[in-house]
């Protein structure tokens, strides 16, 4: 008696999916991206999970949604490395924490800060969260070949999307020289080093955290400036996604 063809989470096939995996937080971003490819197909969905599978440039790559937040992220990650995927790319959004760094920028991660609130209880937390360096490479040059403004360096990769209680330490990560701030990148970075796989992410500007942490009605991720960056940085994705074959 045979089991079961998909995955429990994603509801992905088990196997068989092409290498190389671009992931998103939005399941509505999953389709628009899916919707540049040639001969995308639907091949998995449930909850925030959203998977596709096509072509870009003749060559066959998928495009997943993991929702909001590192625990639910590693549940795909691990699903699409079970599926085949050896290598990832992700595309997000994410809070510029200097000036110059401004809406619709593209920020590729070389590293990332872990509080993710999930991969501490994966290895110990002296581990480092680090790019694979022709992700790194391969983002900074198809970022150059579009002519999109790009930062590179360390992001921060935090659990909580607003603080309560306890206040960001904001002031040490800007004076550590972390650049943009979002929720996923760490989870995925220490989850491909640990399995041996290859890992990157370039993210999409929406705002700056230094204002948006002081005045939270002041956050819009829905602007024209970004949706022309997110659309600019969907082709610099797949087109670094590709360079990796």
């Amino acid at each position: 008696m045979t089991g079961p063809t998909t995955l429990p989470i994603t509801k992905i096939p088990r196997a068989g999916l092409p290498g190389l995996a671009l992931v998103v937080g939005d399941p509505a971003r999953a389709t628009a991206v899916a919707g540049l490819l040639t001969d995308a197909n639907l091949i998995g969905e449930n909850r925030e999970y959203r998977s596709y599978q096509g072509l870009w440039q003749g060559t066959p790559v998928v495009v997943s949604s993991h929702g909001v937040g590192g625990p639910g992220a590693l549940c795909q990650f691990q699903e699409l490395a079970e599926a085949g995927v050896h290598t990832f790319l992700r595309f997000g959004t994410a809070g510029a924490l200097r000036a110059d760094i401004v809406d619709g920028d593209l920020v590729i991660a070389e590293a990332a800060v872990r509080d993710d609130g999930v991969t501490q209880q994966l290895v110990h937390p002296e581990y480092p969260s680090f790019a694979t360096a022709e992700a790194v490479l391969a983002l900074t040059a198809a970022a150059r070949a579009h002519e999109a403004r790009a930062h590179r360096g360390v992001v921060w990769t935090r659990a909580a999307f607003s603080p309560l209680v306890r206040e960001l330490p904001m002031r040490d990560y800007l004076a550590a020289g972390v650049i943009a701030i979002e929720m996923e990148l760490a989870t995925l970075l220490v989850f491909a080093a640990l399995k041996g796989l290859r890992a990157g992410g370039v993210l999409v500007i929406d705002g700056n955290a230094t204002v948006d942490n002081t005045d939270p009605t002041s956050y819009d991720p829905h602007r024209q400036v970004v949706v022309d960056g997110v659309a600019r940085g969907s082709a610099v994705a797949l087109d670094a996604l590709v360079a990796l074959a």
